[in-house]
């Protein structure tokens, strides 16, 4: 910047002295030709009075002596008197006094001075012509002696001047005036360029600290002359006291924010202002995000709106979600997104205490040199576990993968981000659980833990449908425990209970979890086997119950084992009727004969046995 300012000061310097020296030169110039004219005036005035002294004292015939002795002077190049055409008509033709050029003619014409140059680069010639006139003055009168008026031409004299001396006068004075003005600039550039550098010296100064304050970094300006002008010292420290207010308050307000998002606070060169202007633009996207989601009607529809978020704002591809209930120690994955699995699923599915994340509550993230997590062996990917409290018995993990190192830093510098989407929605997925447990309480056996007959009625609305649209069949099993009465009178109820639970437990165990099990009332069950092949399957499902029910042993009292029996009928949907209430009555019809045909069987419906019932 100073080699800048001193060339441009030097450039505007040369440009000022060539101007100046133009307009000297120019000035010069006219003012030796003016000067010229004069002179050639006076040199004109001595020979007119010299040619007029001679004719009054009748001395004509050294006229041609006195303008030769004229002549002679220095500088004069050569001198001549021509008259006008009045005076040689009236003294006759005189080729001596008669023009020469076109000059001499045109300032007879005229009456007016005229002259011109001949310029050569060490020599100039001026040719002149003077014109005299009829007057009156001093005792002479033109008129008398002339035919003429006054006013009109009589003559003139003309010369050649060399004026080459007067030129070389000039020009060593035009020398002479860019010499001085480039002395001149050389010192004003010396004595003003330590004043400038000072100047300069804070401009730039300046400048630097605005650039690093742009990229988030705050410099003062140091003064190192505060005595030298007040002004800029004044400048100087409010720039400075600006800079630090403005420092502490930028970094106040990222401190606060990062706090508010729960994000580390940090000393890294990213720019506080631009990163407050991140946090309070995902800070506006959060709130949008919490008004949504107190709209959603389903834990489902909060997991897919989370997960647009990590794909569509931070560019997070693949990640599962997965609940953790420590309490019945059960794992369930609620939504995967991207091409990557849940690699600890094998590891943790049946004992989910074993996450790493789960068990720690804390955050589980691929390390270099060894293993952060025992059951993540992939070692071209990389992991991130969240854990996030939902209620006191569940947790929500989630389990991102990235693909290379670069990926991982990427995400690690949005977690904080990403953590606040998480946080806001756990208190919405609580909601919905809880919901979900209230429906569930509703739907559910508080004994058994099965589904109830209120569960069947409303399930019933959305299954029988789907059984017409796929048409496929449904095997319904009514299932009643043998003298169950008989259990509760000589044990208790609490051995009853136990038998039901029992009877519960086999009959989760027996069919697919595609399968729907009801305690239908007091001992009886309904089973419906969705989808079952052929009647023929639907049976052997029914005999398979029944044969571990009659060689399941139940502790009772004192060591004692109680064994017992069930009787199931069966009916087939829609084969039997179109309608399902219909079928498991027929359900309930059959179960009435295995009663009376013995017991501890299975009997398919058939029309012939609602005759006989009805009968009975």
């Amino acid at each position: 910047m100073r080699k800048k300012s001193t060339l441009l000061f030097i450039v505007i310097g040369l440009m000022v002295t060539a101007l100046v020296t133009a307009l000297c030169l120019y000035n010069l110039r006219d003012a030796n030709l003016k000067s010229s004219v004069k002179n050639a005036q006076v040199i004109s005035n001595v020979v007119k009075n010299g040619l007029l002294s001679h004719m009054i004292n009748g001395n004509t015939e050294q006229i041609n002596t006195f303008v030769d002795s004229v002549a002679s002077m220095k500088n004069i190049e050569e001198l001549w008197v021509i008259r006008s055409d009045f005076i040689r008509k009236q003294y006759g033709k005189d080729k001596l006094r008669a023009p020469k050029d076109d000059i001499d003619e045109d300032v007879l014409r005229t009456g007016k001075l005229k002259y011109s140059l001949d310029e050569h680069f060490t020599k100039t010639i001026m040719r002149i012509t003077v014109p005299y006139k009829a007057t009156s003055s001093n005792g002479v009168d033109c008129v008398s002696c002339h035919n003429v008026n006054y006013g009109e031409t009589l003559g003139a004299v003309s010369l050649k001047i060399d004026i080459s001396d007067i030129k070389q006068n000039g020009l060593e004075i035009a020398y002479l005036v860019p010499l001085i003005l480039i002395i001149t600039l050389f010192v004003m550039i010396q004595i003003s360029r330590r004043e400038n550098n000072y100047y300069l010296d804070i401009l730039e100064q300046l400048g630097k600290s605005i650039k690093l304050a742009i990229s988030g970094k705050f410099k003062r300006v140091h003064n190192y002359e505060e005595t030298r002008n007040d002004k800029v010292t004044n400048l100087i420290n409010d720039y400075n006291t600006m800079i630090v207010t403005f420092k502490d308050t930028s970094y106040d307000i990222e401190r606060k924010l990062q706090g508010f998002i729960g994000q580390k606070v940090n000393s890294s060169n990213v720019n506080p202002l631009e990163k407050s202007k991140d946090i309070i633009k995902n800070l506006s996207n959060l709130y949008q995000f919490k008004k949504e989601i107190e709209l959603d009607n389903t834990k489902d529809e909060i997991y897919t709106r989370l997960a647009q978020v990590f794909i569509n704002q931070y560019g997070v591809n693949n990640f599962t979600f997965l609940e953790i209930d420590t309490q019945k120690n059960k794992m369930e994955i609620v939504k995967q997104i991207g091409d990557v699995e849940l690699y600890c699923k094998e590891n943790i599915v049946n004992d989910p205490e074993l996450c790493r994340c789960a068990r720690t509550r804390n955050d589980v993230v691929s390390v270099d040199f060894h293993q952060s997590c025992p059951y993540f062996k992939q070692k071209d990917k990389f992991h991130y576990c969240i854990d996030v409290e939902i209620s006191k018995n569940i947790c929500l993990i989630i389990n991102f993968v990235s693909y290379s190192r670069d990926e991982l830093e990427n995400l690690k510098d949005k977690i904080s981000f990403v953590k606040s989407y998480i946080n806001e929605a756990a208190p919405s997925i609580e909601v919905k659980l809880l919901m979900n447990a209230l429906q569930e309480s509703a739907f559910q056996d508080a004994l058994t833990g099965l589904y109830n007959r209120k569960f069947l009625e409303e399930h019933s609305k959305k299954l029988v449908p789907q059984v017409k649209r796929e048409n496929i069949s449904v095997g319904v099993l009514l299932l009643d425990m043998d003298h169950f009465k008989a259990v509760n009178d000589e044990y208790g109820h609490d051995i009853g209970d136990k038998v039901l639970k029992e009877l519960a437990r086999i009959l989760n165990e027996t069919v697919r979890e595609s399968d729907l099990i009801v305690r239908y009332g007091g001992e009886e069950f309904v089973v419906l086997l969705v989808g079952v092949n052929s009647e023929a399957d639907a049976i052997s499902v029914a005999n398979k119950i029944r044969q571990r029910v009659r060689e399941n042993e139940i502790d009772v009292y004192a060591g004692n084992k109680l064994k017992k029996t069930v009787s199931i009928g069966l009916s087939m949907f829609p084969q039997d009727s179109n309608n399902l209430d219909s079928v498991i009555k027929n359900a309930d019809i059959a179960l009435y004969e295995a009663k009376n045909g013995g017991r501890d069987r299975v009997v398919r419906f058939q029309e012939s046995q609602v005759s006989s019932v009805d009968l009975f």
